[in-house]
C-alpha cells in the first residue's frame, strides 16, 4: 500500500489490527467451539471484524492511498473470508466439539 506520510501509520494499522483480529477471534472461536452460543459469538465478532477491514481498505481507495488493483486483491481475499465465516455461521454444528 502507499500512504501519505501523515495516514500510513495510522490507515495501516487500523487495516492491519482489523484483518488480524478475523484470525485471533476465529481462535478463540474454536477455543469455544464446545459451547455453541460462545461459538456463534466469537464467530459474530469474526464477521464485524472482516466487515471492518472491508471498510478500511474502502476509505483507502476512495482517498487514492491504494490502487484499483490492490484493492481488487484485498477485497475479494476479504470477500472469501466472509464466505467462509457464513458458512460456518449457519453450520455451526459442524464446526462444534463432540462431547
Amino acid at each position: 500500500m502507499t500512504f501519505p506520510k501523515a495516514e500510513r501509520y495510522s490507515m495501516t494499522d487500523q487495516v492491519r489490527r482489523s484483518s488480524r483480529s478475523v484470525a485471533a477471534n476465529l481462535a478463540e472461536c474454536y477455543g469455544r467451539r464446545r459451547y455453541k452460543k460462545h461459538f456463534l459469538s466469537k464467530l459474530a465478532d469474526c464477521m464485524a471484524e472482516n466487515f471492518e477491514t472491508q471498510v478500511w481498505l474502502d476509505f483507502a481507495l476512495d482517498a487514492k492511498y491504494i490502487t484499483e488493483e490492490t484493492y481488487v486483491s484485498y477485497r475479494d481475499a476479504s470477500e472469501q473470508v466472509g464466505k467462509l465465516l457464513t458458512y460456518m455461521e449457519r453450520n455451526p454444528d459442524r464446526f462444534l466439539a463432540k462431547r
